[in-house]
């Protein structure tokens, strides 16, 4: 997309935003818009209705009654302090939150909201047991301000692009979404079948597994480990973001420390939170934490085996609870196909491989994805900046 610059500029007198259009005005916040408080509607007293409940989140719900006009921007206030949502409806916006609608601004509601974005106010907080922001730190950022009819042509124009921006970012998910269906649905084809398409099957005995090659064994995963257990706890301050051992907890690897406390190949199981029952097979120098399983394989290749347990997503199993959880003697009830030992070792090369393919492809459009995110942002803030002029390309 070809743009253009304003024909004169002038130093704003702020350092981040450097030169602004000659013509533009730079002043506080406070003095473009006032951030009114939400109201307080516990959960309990909300009654479902024809308006959406806007948390500093967004939206957690409905209620028979708005507190705001419309279009309205919300800002969070508490938790996730300074996020910036938007709703061209009436809302209500609880008290975590400020709003921001045409009672409390002059202003253009849809160039405002562009504005705020490029504030960074989700940086800094004044309350650290409870992350907040301030409203006498808000009003204190300073903005470029255009005249009325160039903020809604700046409006217009983000509205215009950004909405092609994100239809090019929701067909880049919806492919990752389809090279993960891919991924799954091979791993699951080759450590239930084979790689044999005319192979004889017969019934497993087990429900999801469904008919298996004829020469191939069904048996629970214990008989295939002399031990599984719980990994070593470990000090909060012996981790760093930094370190020589990746640190493997409940949700994959929680830092880095100078201590390690296996160097072979493992496999991994996440055993709380979240991700729990997530599978690595991880070589090297590592420390598995007390909230990661570490399975002593014997019998079976590690790398099927892995490879099996991740196409039975052991993450059902986890007791639905505030801290998801699961056993060791929950993974070893788990059937499990075995094929003889060179049949399993040509299915993990043949996934290897395979699955490579797909990981590299899925990381090329995580990284577009990532690119046009970052594009999008850098529009935003070129275009209400005045860094470049779109009265002519609306």
């Amino acid at each position: 997309m070809k743009t253009k610059t304003y024909p004169k500029y002038k130093f704003s007198g702020v350092e981040w935003l450097g030169d602004v259009p000659e013509h533009w005005e730079v002043t506080s916040l406070k003095f473009i818009c006032r951030f009114a408080y939400g109201d307080s509607l516990a959960s309990e007293d909300r009654e479902d209705g024809d308006y959406l409940v806007f948390g500093s989140n967004g939206p957690v719900g409905t209620h028979k009654l708005p507190n705001t006009t419309k279009p309205v921007i919300v800002v969070g206030r508490k938790g996730s302090y300074g996020k910036i949502n938007y709703s061209d409806n009436q809302i209500f916006a609880i008290d975590t939150t400020y709003f921001i609608d045409s009672r409390y601004t002059t202003q253009s509601i849809q160039w405002l909201k562009l504005s705020l974005l490029t504030l960074c106010l989700d940086i800094g907080s004044k309350d650290s047991a409870v992350p907040g922001l301030a409203r006498e730190d808000a009003y204190k950022k300073r903005l470029p301000l255009p005249p009325l009819p160039e903020q809604q042509a700046i409006a217009a124009f983000l509205d215009r692009e950004t909405g092609r921006i994100d239809a090019l970012i929701g067909k880049k998910k919806k492919l990752l979404s389809l090279l993960a269906e891919q991924r799954t649905a091979l791993i699951s084809r080759a450590v239930t079948n084979g790689l044999n398409p005319s192979v004889k099957l017969k019934p497993s005995g087990v429900e999801w597994l469904g008919d298996v090659p004829e020469h191939w064994e069904v048996k629970k995963l214990k008989w295939a480990y002399q031990s599984i257990r719980s990994g070593d706890g470990i000090s909060p301050d012996d981790i760093e973001p930094i370190g020589s051992y990746p640190v493997y907890g409940g949700n994959g690897v929680m830092g880095y420390t100078e201590m390690y406390n296996s160097k072979h190949e493992d496999i991994i199981i996440g055993r709380v939170g979240a991700k729990c029952g997530n599978v690595y097979l991880i070589d090297g120098p590592k420390w598995i934490s007390d909230n990661a399983l570490k399975l002593n394989i014997h019998k079976v290749s590690r790398k099927y085996l892995a490879l099996v347990l991740e196409e039975r997503n052991l993450n059902q199993l986890a007791n639905q609870n505030a801290q998801p959880l699961i056993t060791g003697s929950m993974v070893g009830n788990q059937f499990i196909t075995l094929p003889p030992l060179p049949e399993q070792q040509a299915i993990a090369a043949f996934l290897d491989r395979e699955t490579a393919k797909i990981d590299t492809l899925s990381a090329k459009v995580q990284t577009a994805i990532e690119r046009l995110k970052e594009y999008r942002t850098a529009l935003i803030s070129a275009a209400v900046t005045g860094k470049i002029d779109v009265r002519e390309a609306v």
